[in-house]
């Protein structure tokens, strides 16, 4: 594949990439198949680039070639080797295809090993990105509503053409939502979301999305308009379980495993400061939606709620806070917003007939 390649196909095929940017550029916004090994760090990057601006291209190549010499260029030949040896059918990628790229390229050839570049480099990736997301959200989609704990995203996961954005963002959506994964910049979340689609798009004909009835925001990610404006008219499949399923759900989701994944992450005693934090910081942040008052109220429920789990190990003892959160506040947020698109709602039933309807309907 040369200047003509698709890149589209090279996204879909999850195609290992080495991308030889800075790791500022690569933290802006980065392909799911991407490793950062850099050409130059950011601070000699940013050096060059100084250099360009005063001097002109010939210095600014210079100054490069001199920061990235001897031992330095060494360790970084030998760091790019070692990535291909575990990818062999890896390319090289940089901003646009340009000189830290075809550098790379160069430097590997002398020892030895042969690399394709991508064309226009990460540019001309995020644009195939992009445009695939624009041209795939466009195919009929369904989304999947109902209240909090009703297990939504299950149903999209286990659907062959489910695509899970709160997966994608690392965010289940509400203000308990993070994860111990921090969010992926904007440009990255983007560009998963096209290879998602683009992957599933090769599976399964016809095509017909399944996804989560969001808004425009996950966590600090946002959706793309194009998207967004597709899933405004969309049609849902709302999914009403019974209260105590949904409870079973959130206990098993927000407490038990959000306490294992804690305490794995930062040991028994800091990972029980942090998973306590999370609690309060999700209470916290709908503060003035509940009313200072019963804010308070719920905040001494919680703390209860953690005396009786760190004592006892049981996490049903949330169901003190959480119950009247989801009577007083959750359920009637959603219900209102749900009532706004009543004339989309095509099917209802419990988390089963959902997805069954969901396998016969598609």
């Amino acid at each position: 594949m040369k200047d003509g390649m698709d890149h589209r196909a090279l996204l879909a095929a999850g195609t290992p990439i080495i991308d030889v940017r800075a790791p500022v550029e690569f933290a802006q916004g980065a392909m799911p198949c991407a490793i950062n090994l850099p050409l130059m760090n950011d601070d000699e990057r940013a050096a060059v680039g100084t250099c360009y601006k005063r001097s002109g291209a010939e210095a600014a190549l210079a100054l490069g070639h001199q920061l990235v010499s001897g031992e330095t260029r060494q360790q970084r030949i030998a760091a790019w080797q070692a990535a291909i040896a575990q990818r062999p059918d890896a390319w090289l990628c940089c901003a646009r295809g340009g000189q830290r790229s075809h550098i790379t390229q160069r430097w590997l050839l002398e020892a030895g090993v042969d690399v394709p570049l991508v064309p226009g480099g990460y540019k001309s990736l995020r644009q195939a990105a992009i445009s695939a997301t624009d041209e795939l959200v466009r195919l009929p989609m369904v989304l999947v509503g109902g209240c909090t704990g009703n297990g939504k995203t299950q149903l999209v996961r286990a659907h062959p053409l489910g695509v899970d954005l709160e997966g994608l963002a690392h965010h289940r959506g509400s203000s308990f939502g993070r994860t111990l994964q921090p969010q992926p910049a904007q440009a990255s979340f983007e560009n998963h979301l096209a290879v998602a689609l683009l992957q599933k798009a090769q599976q399964k004909e016809p095509i017909r999305w399944v996804l989560e009835d969001e808004g425009h925001m996950i966590g600090a990610n946002h959706l793309p308009e194009s998207l967004r404006d597709r899933m405004a008219q969309a049609p849902i499949a709302v999914v009403e379980d019974a209260f105590e399923a949904r409870l079973a759900r959130l206990q098993e989701e927000y407490f038990t495993r959000m306490h294992h994944d804690f305490i794995q992450a930062f040991g028994e005693e800091q990972g029980w400061q942090e998973y306590s934090e999370y609690l309060h910081h999700g209470l916290f942040a709908i503060r003035r939606r509940l009313g200072l008052q019963r804010f308070a109220q719920l905040t001494d429920l919680l703390d209860t709620a953690l005396l009786a789990q760190q004592r006892t190990g049981a996490t049903d003892v949330h169901f003190c806070w959480l119950d009247p959160l989801l009577v007083e506040y959750y359920d009637p947020m959603y219900r209102y917003q749900l009532g706004k698109k009543a004339e989309k709602i095509v099917f209802r039933g419990d988390w089963n007939g959902v997805s069954d309807w969901l396998s016969h309907s598609i």
